[in-house]
């Protein structure tokens, strides 16, 4: 499912916010305060294996979406982990109007 314009502006507040972690090494090393995965829906299988297991970490929802890395302006994105509470309520709901 490709990303909306919403979903894409929520996901720039909570970078600009900084509360945006990018990439999995990256948010494999956060401790909690997650509130949502946000996976590229071109991840590799073993990166998607991580992911999950990054989402039962959090106790947090998974959401995929095509085009990540253009979004966050990151080259080779495949994970954004939103820490802030509602930029992630946000992000869902736009994510679940496509």
């Amino acid at each position: 499912m490709e990303a909306n314009d919403k979903t894409a502006a929520y996901l720039g507040f909570a970078r600009r916010a900084g509360k945006l972690t990018l990439g999995v090494h990256a948010a494999g090393t956060l401790r909690g305060g997650v509130y949502l995965l946000v996976a590229d829906e071109t991840v590799a299988k073993n990166n998607r294996k991580e992911i999950e297991k990054l989402q039962r970490k959090f106790s947090c929802p998974l959401i995929f979406v095509s085009g990540l890395e253009d979004i966050t302006g990151k080259e080779a994105c495949k994970l954004a982990a939103v820490r802030e509470e509602h930029l992630a309520g946000a992000i869902l709901a736009a994510h679940s109007r496509d």
